[in-house]
């Protein structure tokens, strides 16, 4: 009888453990300049913020200025989306000879800082229900 019990709680603890991974993150934009080249988005934790490749990644054409985009089972924790108009399709970021952005870009918060995103400013916190942002660029 114990070990039916035991085996009853280890199937619940396991079950409700797998849910919290099933969250989803649903992105949309709708501001975009214009339908050239397209919107990369990239999930991150602060690890990977501004270090290395993201734990999620999307790349998504862009119509009639808008995108939406989800990206699936992220488990609980503190998350920021990094979002770019690639309009020359290079896959990385353009910058002008002072440093500048040549092209559009956005955060998680729509946070917007003189210099170089933090995480701290883009972060959100993603639990046990789905979550939509409306970033803008």
């Amino acid at each position: 009888m114990k070990s039916i019990l035991l085996f009853i709680i280890c199937l619940s603890l396991s079950i409700s453990c797998w849910a919290q991974s099933d969250n989803t993150i649903t992105i949309t934009i709708n501001n975009i300049k214009n339908d050239t080249g397209k919107i990369l988005l990239g999930l991150h934790t602060e690890n990977t913020f501004m270090k290395t490749e993201a734990l999620q990644k999307s790349a998504i054409e862009i119509i009639e200025g808008k995108i939406k985009v989800t990206f699936n089972n992220v488990t609980a924790g503190e998350y920021a989306i990094l979002v770019l108009h690639d309009e020359n399709n290079n896959g990385k970021m353009d910058f002008t000879p002072n440093g500048m952005p040549k092209e559009d870009y956005g955060l998680s918060n729509n946070a917007m800082n003189f210099g170089p995103p933090q995480f701290s400013d883009a972060k959100f916190e993603v639990t046990t229900e789905d979550i939509t942002l409306n970033i803008l660029l």
